[in-house]
């Protein structure tokens, strides 16, 4: 009778531990990861730690996850008198997570970087709860290069990433909108859509949510180039330039202002050349759509890891770079080689696939399975 009882108890769900934040590079990579996990074991039950007062706490929640915040921070640069309390909060965080942990009891941690996960991944290994890594840059961050120690396994994007032991690392790409993976059309269709005329030549530009000043200082700076050459632009231009820009400017009908672009899968589909920052999430997104690209690195990225990842595609061909110092005396010329050449466009396109991962959050969580 207690044996048949026992038998036909329900199976315990999976429990899974998430990690990352400070940056939607961390946490939608990590998010990413779970709904791939959910839509295998609907039943799993989930927990993401993150640090209190960053944006994991707005958006995990949004997705449909529990988080649980502990009081963390990274090392204030700019202000070294600021740190002095940085130990008692570290102390706080490993012991918030190391409480957090007990309680829930994961089958398995996943970190994506971040303050939080630091303490969170450290105290699960501790405990000796298997965990995983994904790090979404080519080069490792601080946090992750010490966690990776004790990982079953290191996910990256990149086939090389410095700091990583090479036995872990596993080259799977970083987990991006579904959208872009199935929504991308053909590129005249996607031109329609927009309302662009479908026989110019389009250059999409792209700096994030808030808008890069450098990528819109240079469109200002080339309008009567455009003009001349007969180029279309999608020109997102952020929040922060948008009402400045679209008041003070006389812009012709083939220049497109937008402030934010939601259907991105739309817009990279219009376009025959993209220029962008090079965020990890950003080249992920890229090296699928496979549209010929010229990224200027971020400067002020940590450890300069957004000339990094940059690197990475120009070394491939797949990619050309302006560092932002440069982009008055080069930013026009490096352009228009890739604009007039068809041969160059087609060759980049073709070098992106070596980058390209759509499959990345599938394949991660099949590792992970893999491991267990």
């Amino acid at each position: 009778m207690n044996n048949q009882s026992a038998n036909s108890q329900k199976p315990k769900a999976i429990r899974v531990l998430l990690s990352g934040g400070g940056t939607g590079g961390h946490i939608f990579p990590a998010i990413a990861i779970a709904d791939e996990i959910r839509k295998r074991f609907p039943d799993a039950e989930f927990l993401f730690i993150g640090a209190n007062g960053k944006m994991e706490m707005e958006k995990v929640p949004q997705a449909g996850y529990k988080i649980e915040g502990i009081d963390i921070a990274g090392i204030d640069r700019g202000n070294l008198l600021s740190n002095l309390g940085l130990p008692f909060k570290i102390l706080k965080s490993l012991s918030r997570s190391k409480k957090i942990i007990k309680d829930f009891a994961p089958d398995f941690a996943v970190g994506t970087g971040g303050f939080a996960s630091g303490p969170a991944l450290y105290e699960a290994g501790k405990l000796g709860i298997p965990i995983f890594i994904q790090e979404q840059n080519a080069h490792a961050g601080v946090t992750n290069k010490i966690l990776s120690k004790k990982a079953k396994a290191v996910f990256t994007a990149y086939p090389k990433v410095e700091g990583f032991p090479a036995e872990k690392i596993k080259f799977l790409g970083n987990p991006i909108r579904s959208t872009i993976v199935s929504g991308m059309l053909e590129t005249a269709e996607a031109k329609e859509k927009m309302g662009l005329d479908k026989d110019k030549l389009t250059i999409l530009s792209v700096g994030g949510s808030l808008g890069s000043r450098t990528l819109n200082n240079a469109w200002k700076e080339n309008l009567e180039n455009l003009k001349e050459k007969e180029y279309q632009l999608i020109w997102q231009t952020g929040k922060l330039d948008y009402n400045e820009l679209s008041s003070s400017l006389q812009l012709s009908d083939a220049i497109h202002l937008k402030e934010f672009i939601k259907d991105m899968e739309l817009a990279y589909s219009a376009a025959d050349i993209i220029v962008s920052r090079a965020g990890a999430i950003a080249i992920s997104e890229l090296a699928v759509a496979q549209k010929p690209v010229l990224l200027v690195p971020f400067p002020f990225a940590a450890e300069d890891h957004q000339t990094k990842n940059a690197m990475n595609l120009v070394e491939k061909n797949a990619a050309r770079m302006v560092k932002d110092s440069e982009m008055q005396a080069q930013f026009w010329n490096t352009l228009s080689e890739i604009c007039e050449n068809e041969n160059i466009r087609k060759e980049m396109s073709e070098n992106l696939k070596y980058f390209a991962k759509p499959n990345a959050a599938k394949e991660i969580v099949d590792e992970i399975f893999n491991k267990l």
